[in-house]
């Protein structure tokens, strides 16, 4: 594997730029989803439509059949990985620009050193870590205050609270499959995640979805299907494989950039000051509290999972 020589390789930077591009254009498809499928609509189609296309690489060698032997961890990291953060982000599209939602995703590292220090790991006690802990923090401020926003709009307010309780299962999952489920091929645990997730919200999917999608918004949900959830995840453990654990997750902070590009370039939305001002801070904060400013980040700092 490069990551034991310390280069990326030209396969390792294809592989990064895929990620960085595909879960980055992630928020734009489900802002065009939403526009006429229900939020729960939106997650069974992704989910149910991902697993079906992992499935084979999944039943291949006995992945899904491990994962199965754990069931009650594989649903609980669906839970917290897919069941809530999926919805919760559909629903705070309906109210928020995709970059906004993008950028604030990326405080997945912020909550991941609070979750370490909640359990006594010491090396998220270093100043530069805690710097950039606050720093980070101070960047959210900035951008929900700054103008522009229209922070005193209820419906704004929550649906920023929604991103940010998704940033915090995002941080969550990781201990779960480094506790729990580190022995159970990764392929199998996401196919019977979602498999799981998918069947769960059908029936709530259903119920809700009382217009007739346009072409549009179906074509948004496919992609997000295929491209954002089932491709996503192959790439992703493909770049595992080649660069290591601890520095294929780096792509996470490029993925604001790409949502804000996308959503100011193709649906016109807005770049307010506040999201201007804010946003490098956010980004400086996380990678200072992610690392700890070193360019290699330690194994234990690799507690990071993208949406």
């Amino acid at each position: 594997m490069n990551a034991e020589h310390g280069g990326f390789g030209r396969k390792g930077w294809i592989l990064f730029a895929v990620m960085a591009f595909v879960w980055g254009i992630t928020y734009l498809f489900i802002k065009e989803a939403v526009a006429s499928f229900s939020p729960p609509a939106v997650v069974a189609g992704r989910t149910l439509l991902g697993a079906l296309l992992l499935l084979p690489f999944a039943l291949r060698g006995g992945a899904l059949r491990a994962a199965w032997k754990h069931w009650p961890w594989v649903l609980a990291f669906g839970l917290v990985e897919m069941a809530g953060p999926f919805l919760l982000l559909s629903h705070a599209e309906t109210q928020l620009p995709s970059g906004l939602t993008g950028l604030l995703v990326a405080t997945v590292p912020l909550f991941a050193v609070v979750i370490a220090l909640l359990r006594g790991d010491r090396s998220a006690l270093a100043p530069v870590r805690l710097g950039g802990l606050l720093l980070g923090f101070a960047g959210v401020g900035v951008v929900v205050a700054g103008p522009g926003l229209f922070p005193h709009e209820p419906a704004s307010m929550l649906a920023i609270g929604e991103i940010l309780l998704t940033a915090v299962m995002y941080a969550i999952a990781p201990f779960i499959i480094a506790h729990k489920l580190k022995d159970v091929p990764s392929l199998g645990t996401i196919t019977l995640a979602l498999f799981a997730i998918g069947i769960g919200y059908l029936p709530a999917a259903l119920l809700t979805q009382h217009d007739v999608p346009t072409l549009r918004s179906t074509i948004s949900l496919g992609l997000l299907g295929v491209v954002c959830t089932a491709l996503a995840f192959v790439a992703f453990f493909a770049l595992i494989r080649e660069v290591g654990p601890v520095r294929a997750p780096l792509f996470t902070y490029i993925n604001p950039i790409v949502a804000i590009v996308l959503g100011t370039a193709l649906i016109a939305e807005p770049v307010t000051p506040g999201l201007l001002i804010g946003f490098p801070i956010v980004l400086i904060g996380c990678w200072l509290a992610a690392t700890g400013g070193r360019v290699r980040a330690r194994a234990a700092d690799a507690g990071l999972m993208s949406e």
